[in-house]
């Protein structure tokens, strides 16, 4: 209870109440905002690794349809590689 003042002591413990709340909740609602950066920041990550993965996928099907296209274009008969392949061990 609250000291007696000009105030009604109703309003007194309300506002008595309503502090010590917002202090109380203080801890709780810190604890929130950790966990709620926390789990952004690991979705970012997760994120960012995807995309990557992506990227790299694209760079190594870029990289094979090179080496297939360049493995097209030899021709093997003007090279006169036919003929030193030994076909019986």
């Amino acid at each position: 209870m609250a000291f007696p003042t000009l105030v009604n002591s109703q309003i007194t413990d309300s506002v008595t109440q309503t502090s010590v709340c917002v202090i109380g909740d203080s801890t709780a609602i810190a604890m929130g905002n950790l966990l709620l950066s926390t789990s952004l920041a690991l979705a970012n990550a997760a994120h960012n690794a995807t995309s990557i993965q992506q990227q790299n996928n694209i760079s190594a099907q870029a990289a094979t349809t090179m080496s297939v296209s360049k493995l097209f274009s030899i021709n093997l008969k003007d090279k006169n590689i036919v003929e030193n392949i030994n076909v019986n061990p």
